[in-house]
């Protein structure tokens, strides 16, 4: 009997180093592109970094700081103005700003900064309006700002951006202690001591980390930058990589943005460390929220409608406009070939995602080992990781691979396979994966993390192998999750622009680079049904983060 069980005991523990080792493995998959970055950066062929130092990289890193430090600065304003409202006050209309704050994350920026050129230019209703009304005859008669400028890139990526501060911001307002602010009110602290004394230092680790969420995404950004002719790190990617035909020097300014962006990572990741709160209490008054009446209330919903204006309302009504004003536009040709596109690449690299955060995350929990729970969280940097630096550690291993694997086989059968990994969608939905696989791990993860213990060792005791308790026990307690997971993964491969231009095969279309395509012509008629194709899909994602908000409250 004794050396049955001993023969079960060898049979768990490798059974459970076998999970271990898989999701290891995986984790090291992830983590491929970004060490190949590391490594063509550190051997490249022809070394452009003296000349990149002396000529483009100091404007590249200016212009980076000035758009990744406002967006910072105005999201965390605006997103922790917008929660201190909602959250502290009730005024007309404050249950349906709520959520409707949200909606910007459903709006790709690039097809923000399209309907904002589209609305303030020269030929836009705004200016067309002022000269009929003023009866300027041309632009020499008055006076307009620049709409293709920094300025205006900021206020874009803003525009879309201020839902992760806001989001945040939210959360940790409405968990502090309304006896906090009860004392402050007793001590004589007005509206503006109450948020500058009390509700802003115990909510600054969550104003950060949204913040850095926001720069983070300025960092990674092309489509905005691009379209407005705003010379960043990312744009000099494409530019060394593309015109000048050096994958070297463009893995060298994608270590660069690695740099930056793990900088910012570090400080998100410090900011959720740090925004706890410990009640002395079991039970703690929440905060009691104040009643705005007339002027005070409209007030406070007017300003709370300028960044929903901005970032939502503005581009579904020029968008829309121009799709209205285009019915033919609908069917024009290779729309369907680019739905197709999307729901494949962005299908498959979702069903990958969620199948390899199961199996990764179950591995990690079944190991009592260091090795996999210290390289698996490491798989969250993929998320950090901006498009087109994954494009190149992703691009340039994967086509000498397949070169020499259509070598291989021409010389073995005298049949030219042609180019299968980068001749097809497939080192698009590997960038996919290494993108986004962050939000399929830390969905599982959470998952995981509430079903009951008892649960998965009752069937081990009945003989269940670890294979049959991740599909007959984990799964169906999970289903929700893993449907969440799958859809925002999704979601978020059907926006990319960046990593899907760079490794996209000779006239692959997807939505995002059609409507980048179309409109970088200044053809938006033809730009606005894939664009609004884009938009309803991001508001399924919003509306899963709205419920998935909605349900831990």
């Amino acid at each position: 009997m004794g050396k049955l069980k001993a023969h079960l005991e060898r049979g768990r523990a490798a059974g459970t180093a076998g999970w271990s080792a898989v999701a290891v493995l995986f984790a090291l998959l992830i983590l491929a592109p970004i060490v190949a970055v590391g490594w063509l950066a550190a051997h490249p062929v022809e070394n452009i970094w003296p000349h990149l130092l002396a000529t483009t990289l100091p404007r590249y890193l200016a212009n980076s700081a000035i758009l990744t430090g406002g967006v910072g600065v105005l999201t965390a304003v605006v997103g922790t103005g917008a929660a201190w409202l909602v959250a502290m006050y009730r005024f007309p209309g404050h249950r349906w700003l709520e959520w409707a704050l949200l909606f910007p994350l459903a709006i790709p920026a690039y097809v923000t900064a399209y309907a904002l050129v589209d609305f303030l230019d020269y030929s836009g209703p705004l200016q067309t309006l002022a000269r009929g009304v003023f009866g300027w005859q041309g632009a020499q008669d008055y006076w307009f700002p620049q709409v293709r400028s920094r300025w205006a890139a900021v206020i874009v990526l803003a525009a879309s951006f201020y839902p992760y501060a806001y989001l945040l911001a939210r959360n940790a307002f409405r968990e502090q202690s309304g006896a906090s602010y009860e004392v402050a009110r007793a001590l004589g602290a007005g509206p503006w001591a109450l948020f500058w004394r009390v509700g802003l230092p115990l909510a600054r680790p969550a104003i950060v980390a949204g913040a850095a969420i926001a720069m983070m995404e300025t960092v990674a950004d092309f489509g905005v930058v691009d379209y407005f002719g705003v010379q960043t790190l990312t744009t000099g990617i494409f530019t060394t990589w593309l015109e000048a035909g050096n994958a070297g020097g463009a893995a060298q300014i994608a270590l660069v943005i690695l740099a930056v962006i793990f900088a910012l990572f570090a400080a998100e990741t410090l900011g959720r460390r740090r925004s706890r709160y410990y009640q002395s209490a079991r039970q703690s008054r929440p905060v009691t929220p104040v009643t705005l009446h007339g002027a005070a209330g409209w007030l406070a919903f007017g300003l709370c409608c300028i960044p929903f204006a901005a970032g939502f309302v503005l581009p579904v009504l020029v968008i829309g406009g121009h799709a209205l004003a285009n019915p033919e536009a609908w069917a024009g040709s290779g729309l369907l070939l680019a739905v197709w596109h999307s729901l494949l690449t962005g299908g498959l690299a979702s069903v990958i995602c969620v199948l390899a955060a199961l199996v990764m995350v179950y591995g990690m929990r079944l190991s009592g080992q260091g090795l996999p729970r210290l390289v698996i969280p490491l798989t969250a940097l993929g998320y950090a990781a901006p498009g087109a630096v994954l494009a190149v550690g992703i691009l340039i291993p994967l086509a000498a691979l397949d070169n020499w694997q259509a070598d291989t086989i021409w010389a073995l059968t005298g049949h030219d396979p042609g180019l299968i990994l980068t001749g097809t969608g497939m080192a698009i939905i590997l960038a996919y994966v290494v993108r986004f696989f962050a939000i399929a791990q830390a969905s599982t993860d959470a998952a995981f993390g509430r079903v009951a213990p008892s649960l998965p060792m009752a069937a081990r005791s009945l003989g269940r192998s670890l294979g049959q308790v991740l599909c007959t026990v984990y799964l169906p307690l999970m289903r929700g999750s893993v449907g969440s997971a799958l859809l925002l993964v999704f979601v978020e491969c059907v926006k990319e622009l960046p990593a899907t231009l760079l490794l996209r095969p000779f006239n692959y279309e997807t939505l995002a680079t059609r409507v980048h395509e179309k409109a970088s012509l200044e053809n938006l008629g033809d730009a606005a049904p894939p664009a609004l194709l884009v938009m309803a899909v991001g508001l399924l994602a919003v509306v899963v983060l709205a419920k998935a908000n909605l349900s831990r409250r």
